[in-house]
C-alpha cells in the first residue's frame, strides 16, 4: 500500500460497509491524506455514528452530505470539497454509493428499475462530470506523466454480477435491476476512461469481492466470504499498483481482470 500517496480522496456511501471501510483505512495509513471526504445522505443522523466518531478523533476527515440521485446536492458538495482544497486538486473519486433491490425477472418494475439505475449508474455519471475540474486539477499537479490513482482517479465500485459474459451466482439471486446497472456501470467506466485520458484521470470498475456487508448479506445463516477489512486492503494494494494500461478496466479486489 506504499505506492498509494495521495492528498485527497473522496468516498460516496461512506456511513456504513465498504465506504466506511475506505474511510477506516485511509485515515490509518502511514500518510493518511490530507483530506478524507465521507459523504453520505443524513451526516447527523444514527446511520452515520460511526463515521462522527471517527471525525472527532481525525481533523482530515470532513463528513459531507450528499444524495448521489440528486444534481443539486452533487453540485453542492463538489462546491464544498473545492472550497476546501483551497486550490489543490482531488486525487481520488471513489463512487461507492449503491443499492441493489432482490427480485426476481418476473417481478422487476419500471419503479425498481428506475431507481437503481439513477444511483449505480446515473450518479457516478454526475459525479464524475462534478469532480473532474478537482480531478483535472490534482492531475496537473502531480509529477512525471502516465496515470496512477496516485495522481488522479476515478474508482467505481462495480460488481461481478453485472458481467454479461459470466453470470455471476445467478442461482443465488437474479437481482436483475443490480446487474443491469452494475454493467451500465462498466460501461460508463469504459467511456469516462476515453474521454478523461487527456486530462490524466484514471478510471477503473472494482468488484470488491462478495462481501460481509448489509447489502452483500451478513446473516448467521450464510456469511459472504469475504470482509470489508480484508477487500477493501486488497482494493487498495490494487490501486496503488494500477497504470496507464488498467485504465478503463474491469477488476476485482485481488487485480485479477473480470469479463465483461
Amino acid at each position: 500500500m506504499a505506492g498509494l500517496r495521495v492528498r485527497s480522496v473522496l468516498v460516496t456511501g461512506a456511513n456504513r460497509g465498504i465506504g466506511l471501510g475506505f474511510v477506516q483505512h485511509f485515515l490509518k495509513m502511514p500518510n493518511p491524506p490530507q483530506w478524507v471526504f465521507a459523504t453520505c445522505r443524513d451526516p447527523k443522523g444514527q446511520r452515520a455514528q460511526e463515521l462522527q466518531n471517527l471525525a472527532s478523533k481525525h481533523p482530515n476527515l470532513v463528513i459531507i452530505p450528499l444524495e448521489v440521485s440528486d444534481p443539486a446536492s452533487i453540485k453542492a458538495a463538489a462546491a464544498r470539497v473545492e472550497e476546501l482544497l483551497g486550490g489543490s486538486g482531488l486525487n481520488i473519486l471513489i463512487n461507492n454509493a449503491g443499492t441493489a433491490k432482490p427480485s426476481s425477472l418476473d417481478k422487476e418494475t419500471l419503479e425498481t428499475m428506475t431507481q437503481t439505475y439513477i444511483t449505480n449508474t446515473a450518479g457516478p455519471l454526475l459525479l464524475g462530470q462534478a469532480f473532474l475540474p478537482l480531478l483535472k486539477k490534482a492531475a496537473q499537479g502531480s509529477p512525471g506523466s502516465g496515470l496512477s490513482c496516485s495522481k488522479a482517479a476515478i474508482v467505481n465500485m462495480s460488481s461481478y454480477a453485472g458481467s454479461i459474459e459470466d453470470v455471476y451466482v445467478w442461482e443465488f439471486g437474479q437481482v436483475v435491476s443490480y446487474r443491469c446497472s452494475k454493467a451500465a456501470l462498466n460501461m460508463l467506466t469504459k467511456c469516462q476512461s476515453l474521454a478523461y485520458k487527456e486530462h490524466g484521470v484514471l478510471c477503473v470498475a472494482l468488484h470488491p469481492g462478495w462481501v460481509q456487508t448489509e447489502m452483500g448479506g451478513n446473516s448467521e445463516s450464510f456469511k459472504p466470504p469475504l470482509t470489508v477489512d480484508a477487500s477493501v486492503q486488497g482494493m487498495l494494494k490494487v490501486l496503488s499498483s494500477l497504470s496507464e494500461k488498467e485504465t478503463g478496466t474491469f477488476l476485482d479486489w485481488e487485480g485479477k481482470i473480470l469479463p465483461w
